[in-house]
């Protein structure tokens, strides 16, 4: 990351800026860095001047406890006043979660697209299975037990227990276990795990919701139905593509709607 700029609780915030046009900020998901979506914003280049940044307790960013997601919202305030004073902004899973409440926030937003944010209002006991994750979450966290919480969270996505085994002896496992305890500021940024519905109806600024045509249906739904809770919300699918999007299928989606 090239450049940095101070939060408002004094945490350092490592940001890259490239391309030319519009300006966007890339929120990353979770256990992600802003590097994860380095192959996106190179994709937006050509029509937008896009800002991807390490969110706090990740990668080359600073941390500071104790965490609240409105220390986030003032995150992306200290990168909107570094790049300018304003941007639209794009975010992906739980990266797109806290898009939506700084674009509720009343930050200088232009405009917001997400992708796939995993609101589990339409799995069949997807409240309670948020609930379990988050009661585990919290006690693996706070017994220092890290390994433990990434494989918490990879079965909450669904992989396998035969995946997860191999991932854990894998030279990726260091890293994801690096950046665990910031699985607990994504669990926060989600809230109960439904869709803050009074939250999104206050959204005044046009959001674009994307979602995978192969992704599990659950999560197509919560996709759809933010875009008809947000006053000037669109809906898109993308055919073939799942929850792992492919930035050469996203970027043209997300330049029209930036850049158009």
């Amino acid at each position: 990351m090239d450049n940095r700029t101070t939060s408002r609780d004094g945490t350092s915030l490592a940001y890259q800026v490239g391309g030319h046009g519009p300006t966007v900020i890339l929120v990353s998901g979770a256990m992600s860095t802003g590097g994860t979506l380095a192959p996106l914003a190179h994709r937006l280049a050509d029509r937008c001047t896009t800002v991807v940044y390490d969110r706090r307790g990740r990668g080359e960013s600073g941390d500071t406890e104790p965490y609240e997601v409105a220390r986030e919202v003032e995150d992306l305030a200290a990168l909107l006043d570094a790049v300018g004073g304003d941007a639209a902004l794009f975010g992906v899973s739980s990266g797109g979660a806290l898009v939506l409440r700084a674009a509720a926030s009343g930050l200088p937003v232009s405009r917001a697209a997400v992708y796939e944010v995993p609101f589990a209002d339409h799995l069949e006991g997807g409240a309670a299975r948020e609930a379990v994750y988050k009661q585990q979450l919290a006690a693996a966290l706070a017994q220092g037990r890290r390994g433990d919480a990434v494989e918490l969270f990879l079965r909450l996505t669904g992989l396998g227990e035969e995946m997860i085994q191999r991932a854990r002896q894998s030279p990726m496992w260091a890293g994801l276990e690096a950046v665990a305890p910031s699985l607990a500021h994504d669990d926060a940024v989600m809230g109960d795990g439904l869709l803050p519905r009074s939250l999104l109806a206050g959204i005044a600024v046009p959001v674009l919701s994307v979602a995978g045509g192969a992704s599990p249906e659950w999560m197509r739904a919560a996709s759809r139905e933010i875009a008809e809770t947000v006053p000037q919300g669109t809906h898109r699918v993308l055919e073939g593509q799942t929850h792992m999007v492919e930035p050469d299928v996203l970027g043209p989606v997300l330049a029209e709607f930036f850049a158009g």
